[in-house]
C-alpha cells in the first residue's frame, strides 16, 4: 500500500493551501478517501471524505464552506483545497483510504493511512 500526503506549509490566516494525497490506483480507485487532522494532545479528527466516484462528499462543520475535497481517478490523487484558513486549522493533516466505496466521519471506516503533512496558519 502506498499513500502519501503532501502540500502542507506555513500560511497566513486568510490564505489558502492545497493538500494532495497520492495513492496507488490499486489501493484507492474503488474506495472512499478521507482527510483527518490532529494537533498535539488531541484526537485525530475528521475533516472531509469523498466516495469512490467523486460523490458522497462530507465535511466537518468547522471546515464547511472553506475546504473542498476532490479526486482525480485517473491519477489516484485526492485533493483538499483549503481557503480562508484560520489559526485553528493548524494541525498535521492525514489522508486515509476507506475499507469501502463510501465512508463517513469515523476513523474506523479507514484502514490505510498516509504520513501526515503539517499545516501551520500564522496570524
Amino acid at each position: 500500500v502506498q499513500l502519501q500526503a503532501f502540500g502542507g506549509g506555513l500560511v497566513q490566516a486568510g490564505g489558502s493551501l492545497r493538500l494532495s494525497c497520492v495513492a496507488s490506483k490499486r489501493t484507492s480507485s474503488n474506495n472512499a478517501v478521507g482527510w483527518f487532522r490532529q494537533t498535539p494532545g488531541k484526537e485525530r479528527e475528521f475533516v472531509a471524505t469523498i466516495g469512490w466516484s467523486g460523490g458522497n462528499i462530507l465535511y466537518a462543520d468547522s471546515v464547511k464552506g472553506r475546504f473542498t475535497i476532490s479526486r482525480d481517478r485517473a491519477t489516484g490523487t485526492v485533493y483538499l483545497q483549503m481557503n480562508s484558513l484560520k489559526l485553528e486549522d493548524t494541525a498535521v493533516y492525514y489522508c486515509a483510504v476507506a475499507r469501502r466505496a463510501l465512508a463517513g466521519r469515523d476513523r474506523l471506516d479507514y484502514n490505510y493511512w498516509g504520513q501526515g503533512t503539517l499545516v501551520t496558519v500564522s496570524s
